[in-house]
């Protein structure tokens, strides 16, 4: 999806072409609706059971667990009886050799949740796995299936007519609908309460996982166009050492600004391994100089990845939730601004807490509360676009080649839910003569460059107490966050 868009962006920046109106909000209809059911299947399918001990569940009261549930949320399955349900499966999971979670850190001291939290965490672990397969069909709907949906350079391959069987009509406007308010109904009353509710027995991860003080944001959901950053509802720019005060502008047009390193990478470059290239001159040519497989260890090579080493300005930098966050925060966006406030208001935990693992794992939940107020924005003024018929979801006047330059060169960023994504394209005479992509596990998980200095996954983990070297969740947490 991400990378679908990132290319028609680069391309329509190549090449000058607006975007209608009614296809930039069916975009950021389909952005937010990624956001969402990436953010909750990250939690729990993906994060969770970092934090929450399965086996532990089956020492839960069902009772006590339905009537903490119903302390912070009002989703009518938290009952005794379901509770209970849940746990009956638990057990025949458990005693069945728990199946793919045979190997989990299970018993860990690092876990803390009492044994009705695990239980709730459990059950609402299986409601997402329910949940997120209905969220999908918005990007079936407007984008003829998911995963990857369709996009169409110049807009977007869907059109409106509310009494045409093929279209988008009035039935499938009504399909989306509801579709966002059981969204609605889950991040509100699943997700959100149960993100607080097990980072209250975590308050002492908003110490560790801290890493990179550099964020970097490409910014999101535009409001006037793809030409109008300023107007996005996420802002493009960078914060260097959280320094709240001061948000650095964005050029990635900038050969100076961006640029991509090899000195720990599997690659080479016709100017040496010392040089930084912007990816409009990007070259790509791999150069395995590692062991010979299988081997047991990198140690002893000054090489050791297939990942390029992305800077900004000579600066390593993480992106992802956070790093917009932090970002919208410090350009005074207020209502990222109100949400987060609030949010540490309800931990009691200080400012310093967001830059930690914890601090992570809570701005997933707040980027997916934003997402889930402008989805349905997005969606009430599609619905007054549909009303007055400007219903035009695609701009033709570049399609042909022959109506292109001999030459041209664009960039397409998208902010990901995982963060910083970015498409370089240059054109020569209707083909492509070049084309890069820094991706946020670049940024995020590449080698040292040149100066030793290490990116965010490796720097987060700097300082992090670990029980058991043979049992590293703690590790885990802070990657997966």
């Amino acid at each position: 999806t991400v990378h679908a868009l990132a290319s028609c962006r680069a391309v329509e920046d190549a090449l000058g072409i607006a975007v209608p109106p009614t296809a930039e909000l069916i975009r950021n209809i389909m952005m937010a609706t990624l956001y969402i059911h990436d953010h909750v299947v990250h939690l729990y399918h993906l994060h969770a059971l970092d934090w929450v001990d399965i086996v532990n569940a089956l020492k839960a009261d069902p009772k006590k667990a339905a009537e903490l549930a119903g302390s912070f949320s009002k989703w009518d399955k938290n009952t005794p009886a379901y509770f209970s349900q849940v746990q009956d499966k638990i057990k025949k999971f458990a005693a069945n050799g728990l199946g793919i979670f045979a190997n989990g850190y299970w018993g860990h001291p690092a876990y803390k949740l009492p044994p009705e939290v695990n239980l709730i965490a459990v059950a609402h672990y299986l409601d997402a796995l329910e949940w997120q397969k209905e969220i999908v069909k918005i990007h079936a709907v407007f984008g003829g299936k998911n995963p990857h949906p369709n996009y169409l350079v110049g807009g977007v391959p869907c059109s409106i007519d509310t009494n045409e069987v093929a279209a988008i009509n009035s039935d499938r406007l009504n399909l989306v609908a509801r579709l966002i308010s059981q969204a609605d109904e889950f991040v509100n009353e699943v997700y959100i309460p149960d993100l607080l509710a097990v980072a209250s027995f975590y308050k002492d991860w908003g110490k560790w996982g801290g890493g990179l003080k550099n964020y970097l944001s490409c910014g999101e959901y535009p409001t006037q166009g793809y030409g109008k950053p300023e107007a996005f509802k996420y802002p493009r720019g960078v914060v260097l050492n959280r320094d709240l005060s001061t948000v650095h502008p964005v050029n990635p047009k900038d050969s100076q600004e961006i640029k991509e390193y090899i000195a720990s990478s599997w690659y080479s470059y016709e100017g040496g391994d010392s040089a930084g290239l912007h990816p409009w001159a990007g070259e790509t040519k791999l150069n395995y100089t590692g062991p010979k497989p299988p081997f047991e260890t990198l140690e002893g090579h000054a090489k050791y990845s297939f990942l390029k080493t992305p800077r900004w300005k000579e600066n390593p930098m993480e992106v992802g939730p956070l790093a917009r966050l932090v970002v919208a925060y410090a350009a005074g966006h207020t209502d990222v601004q109100e949400l987060v406030k609030a949010t540490l208001g309800k931990l009691n935990v200080p400012v310093t807490a967001l830059f930690s693992t914890l601090g992570r794992t809570a701005a997933r939940g707040l980027d997916a509360a934003l997402a889930m107020i402008w989805l349905k924005d997005f969606y009430g003024q599609l619905i007054e676009r549909v009303k007055i018929n400007e219903v035009s979801t695609f701009n033709g006047e570049f399609w042909e080649p022959k109506t292109w330059p001999k030459d041209a060169e664009g960039v397409g960023l998208v902010e990901a839910p995982r963060g910083a994504l970015a498409h370089w394209i240059k054109i020569h005479e209707g083909a492509i003569e070049n084309y890069q992509l820094v991706v946020p596990t670049t940024w995020n998980g590449s080698p040292r460059d040149a100066k030793g200095e290490r990116s965010s996954f490796v720097a987060s983990l700097i300082g992090t107490p670990v029980a058991h070297l043979d049992q590293p969740v703690e590790i885990i947490r802070t990657v997966h966050s």
